[in-house]
């Protein structure tokens, strides 16, 4: 009864990391088929479906309760203090993700192949995450350098590591990332700074253009670069000259 019991959760664990899967080809073959723009706008609409379908379900099944926006109370009583340290397990979680996914490929291909994939992911989840906050915070359409500043907080990224998001005297937006997991514990092992300004730059011009189409990104420094001792890597965006007010 033991075994039936361990295997039973563990083919509960296993139905989840095959239902993500599964659900980030669909999204993925999307963008590869109709466009990151098109599958963005797909994405929104099977994700909100999906999101409801499995709350209902596992509620029903579990016998949980749901309050009145549809979430499940066992959740929302958590309180802020214990759910804010669950979101931060959660962003260690997909940056641990991440990694084993990268060592995987560069074990068995290369460095050079694990870097053109890792880029490749950016391309798709950079947008994904920048649309999903927009949604979440009910930012505008063309909300300009203004909503991207309130953006990087609410990142995966901004769980974990720690940013300094200021505006220059011409406008521009700066968005320096002072404290990396990743770097900082390079660094604690003796190792050279990743060299990530390849994904860097896929990631923050993506992110930056589906939160308003209008916004550029200039890489300031970004590992290989050279960067003073206070920040890992620096983003400056602007608006294009043809789409500022």
């Amino acid at each position: 009864m033991e075994n039936d019991t361990r295997q039973l959760a563990q083919a509960v664990i296993d139905a989840v990391r095959r239902m993500a899967v599964h659900y980030g080809l669909w999204f993925s073959g999307a963008a590869d088929k109709f466009g990151i723009d098109r599958a963005l706008e797909m994405e929104k609409d099977a994700g909100d479906r999906a999101t409801a379908i499995m709350i209902d379900r596992l509620c029903a099944t579990l016998g949980a309760d749901k309050d009145e926006n549809g979430m499940p109370t066992a959740l929302t009583a958590l309180g802020s203090e214990k759910l804010s340290k669950l979101l931060e397990a959660m962003a260690v979680n997909w940056l641990a993700l991440d990694g084993v996914w990268f060592q995987a490929v560069e074990t068995r291909e290369g460095m050079d192949a694990a870097k053109t994939i890792n880029d490749a992911c950016w391309s798709r989840f950079s947008p994904l995450e920048a649309a999903r906050i927009k949604e979440l915070k009910g930012l505008p359409e063309s909300g300009g350098l203004e909503a991207l500043a309130g953006t990087f907080l609410h990142r995966m990224y901004g769980a974990i590591n720690e940013q300094k998001v200021f505006f220059e005297e011409d406008g521009a937006l700066v968005m320096q990332m002072t404290k990396c997991r990743v770097q900082n514990a390079r660094q604690r092992k003796g190792l050279p700074d990743y060299p990530c300004k390849s994904a860097g730059v896929v990631e923050y011009s993506t992110f930056a253009a589906t939160v308003d189409k209008r916004i550029e990104c200039e890489c300031i420094a970004c590992p290989p670069d050279p960067h003073p001792a206070d920040y890992f890597c620096a983003w400056r965006f602007r608006l294009k000259e043809d789409g500022a007010a």
